[in-house]
């Protein structure tokens, strides 16, 4: 056999053999040799199948520079080519054994010779071999091994928590009633749902990107027609955390104090265009813009009054403090500090647009947001409007939770909008098929039961809410004494206002037929009880006489932004004054005239007092059965809040 027919064999190229004196003659002369005798070869000399098909690294003598690449390569193409390599390489000798080749015997020494470079080549292959299906069985147990603990842990968490079990989730796991979900903020989230993306969005151009905003928020999103933001001395402070309870207040720079004397200046003028100067030297400030925007409203420009609130909460979200949460219904933020007070209002303006747009779940969120600044007090009394926007958005479930974690100490019952809501929330619930039929009868039954005790408190609400339907009533109810005129005319002013102004807002989500069907049957059983003399009627009536007797100052604040004709209409006479009366766009200035008597905003310093308000004291109009105020928590007193 020749030499190249024995290199082959090896795995071996011309020049991995090692260097002799006369190595080079030697490996010139094979050649030659081997040229010449190539045509007298037997079968010794043809090369092996398997190596002509597997033993493609055996061809090229280039990709045998250096036998460590080669096995590398081979190990990671795979074990495959290890095991065609080294099988040729013993089947090939094997078979020479067999046949008794006599160029074989007499090249045996040369054999012998090498047969340690191929026995060291081969065991580095079988070496990588078992390596490498050692690896892959570490690996196997360590991810088989990782599963199992996986697995024990889930176990173990079943076990302790409850994880996976059916039914409701426990108490602890659910979230605040106040918790705010930052993708419910967006409107276009809810048209999306609506209409869909592409009659939402249009063909609106993507945000310029030579536009570069300071941060992204989650009120409003920053529009390309708006100027540049540049910061107009407006921050925000945290005062302490007590309870779990953070407690941060705006504040004002002496730029923007001077900015905010200008504003003043230009309300007394009672000229917009005065605002308008302004609001090109400081495009941010906060009270123009609020100003500015009831203009735009009263002029029936809606759109540039939506813009500009919008505005005004992206200058102000920008100011957050970093711990500031807008979601977590931790974070307080007191009313009676006047830098504070453009915040509520720039919120319940945007509220209201979202809900005149139609996007009443969104507008559900503003109102937990503004009710979670300051829960206790409420300034804004949000407890008045969060039932109509949960009932608006078809999200009976929170309203029924929100009703029954504060029934015990914020006494919702006693506030019409919560005794007619709830029941309804009840009734609309038990109309939904996805809910089995114990379910259903339940909803039922405690619906039924609401609205009795409803008309049984409120008896002056039935009359009204008929009126408002376009609904002739029987005339066993009209003729009778308890729905008669009578029930209207003897209920106190604050009670008339409070029912003004739930029928003003809510009053059409009654007109439905079944509703109405359900409504009148729960009537004539009520007639039922008061015929018979049911005492809860009598003690009823004498809890009438004595919680209504005048409306807190968060009520009057609420009618008045409310902007309901029947509810202003139904002010006292000391709050409905020429200025209360007439819709000017000084609407944030008289409130804050209200407030604290001359409406300049500036910061404090020091721990100092509150500012006391020039107006008299609001007592507690509506006093609760137990001695506290209807829509305060039970031990607290009137703070005298502006």
């Amino acid at each position: 056999m020749s030499r190249r027919a024995l290199r082959r064999l090896r795995g071996e190229q011309r020049g991995q053999e090692p260097l002799g004196p006369d190595a080079l003659q030697f490996a010139l002369r094979d050649d030659d040799d081997a040229e010449e005798e190539g045509p007298k070869q037997g079968s010794g000399s043809q090369r092996p199948r398997g190596a002509g098909k597997e033993g493609v690294c055996v061809n090229n003598r280039f990709e045998l520079i250096n036998i460590e690449d080669l096995e590398d390569d081979l190990v990671v193409n795979g074990e495959r080519s290890d095991c065609a390599l080294t099988d040729t390489v013993v089947s090939g000798n094997k078979r020479r054994a067999q046949h008794g080749n006599p160029e074989t015997r007499r090249d045996g020494d040369m054999t012998k010779a090498g047969s340690p470079e191929q026995s060291n080549a081969s065991g580095k292959l079988r070496k990588k071999k078992k390596k490498q299906k050692n690896k892959k069985s570490c690996t196997g147990e360590s991810s088989e091994n990782g599963l199992e603990d996986i697995d024990r842990i889930l176990e173990r968490i079943e076990d302790s928590g409850g994880f996976n079990r059916p039914g409701p989730p426990p108490l602890s796991s659910r979230k605040h009633v106040l918790y705010v979900e930052h993708r419910h903020l967006n409107p276009d989230t809810e048209l999306k749902r609506y209409f869909g993306a592409r009659a939402v969005l249009g063909e609106q151009r993507p945000r310029q990107r030579q536009r570069v905003y300071p941060k992204c928020t989650w009120l409003t999103t920053p529009k390309s027609t708006w100027p540049r933001y540049t910061k107009p001395g407006l921050s925000m402070r945290l005062l302490e955390s007590t309870k779990g309870l953070s407690f941060f207040a705006f504040e004002h720079s002496e730029e923007y104090q001077q900015a905010q004397h200008k504003f003043l200046v230009a309300v007394e003028s009672m000229e917009p265009n005065n605002i308008v100067v302004l609001l090109q030297t400081s495009p941010y400030h906060v009270d123009s813009l609020l100003q500015l925007s009831d203009a735009c409203r009263f002029q029936e420009d809606q759109e540039m009054a939506r813009d500009l609130i919008e505005r005004a909460l992206y200058s102000m979200e920008c100011a957050f403090h970093p711990l500031f949460s807008l979601t977590s219904g931790t974070c307080r933020m007191d009313y009676r500090r006047p830098e504070n007070r453009s915040f509520y209002l720039a919120l319940y303006k945007q509220m209201n647009f979202l809900e005149k747009r139609g996007c009443p779940r969104t507008a559900l969120e503003y109102c937990k947001l503004i009710l979670s600044l300051e829960p206790d007090e409420d300034p804004l009394c949000m407890l008045l409007l969060i039932d109509h926007l949960a009932l608006r958005a078809r999200n009976y479930e929170y309203l029924i939770r929100l009703f029954q974690e504060w029934e015990a100490h914020r006494n919702l019952s006693q506030l019409p909008n919560f005794a007619f809501s709830v029941p309804l929330a009840y009734f609309l619930l038990s109309q939904q098929t996805d809910l089995s039929e114990h379910e259903l009868t339940s909803a039922r039954e405690q619906a039924s039961l609401l609205i009795q005790q409803a008309l049984t408190m409120f008896p002056g609400v039935l009359m009204p809410l008929l009126e408002c339907c376009s609904v002739r009533p029987d005339a066993a109810v009209s003729n009778h004494r308890f729905f008669g005129p009578d029930a209207e005319i003897s209920q106190p002013p604050a009670l008339s206002q409070l029912v003004s102004l739930y029928l003003g807002r809510s009053h059409f989500l009654w007109k439905e037929p079944t509703t109405m069907s359900w409504l009148e049957e729960n009537v004539r059983v009520v007639l039922q009880a008061v015929d018979a003399g049911d005492p809860a009627v009598e003690a009823c009536e004498n809890r009438r006489k004595v919680l209504y007797q005048r409306a807190p100052r968060n009520i009057h604040r609420h009618v008045i932004l409310s902007e309901i004709k029947e509810a202003v209409a139904a002010l006292p006479p000391a709050k409905s004054s020429q200025s209360w009366k007439h819709n000017c766009p000084l609407l944030p200035v008289l409130i804050a005239k209200l407030h604290h008597g001359g409406g300049k905003t500036g910061r404090r310093s020091g721990r100092g007092p509150e500012p006391q308000p020039r107006f008299e004291q609001a007592d507690a109009c509506c006093t609760r059965h137990d001695g506290q105020l209807p829509l305060q928590r039970p031990g607290s007193t009137s703070r005298g809040q502006p």
